[in-house]
């Protein structure tokens, strides 16, 4: 999670700092920041929702038996 937190206030840095006048190298290197910030927020999602899975749950109570 902390990987996609870093990967995606990377990428806000390469988006706005970034200002392409006429230079299609400085705008494939802010597409770049887009796309890294997209991949982030993924990657911390999957944190979280690997968290929440990989959490012990309460046991099963299997009591079948009949009386």
């Amino acid at each position: 999670m902390v990987l996609g937190v870093s990967m995606f206030i990377l990428g806000l840095i390469l988006f706005y700092s970034i200002n392409p006048v006429d230079n299609e190298n400085l705008e494939n290197i802010r597409n770049t920041g887009t796309f890294v910030g997209l991949t982030g927020i993924g990657v911390a999602v999957a944190g979280i929702l690997l968290f929440l899975i990989s959490r012990n749950p309460q046991p099963i109570n299997e009591n079948y038996d009949m009386k």
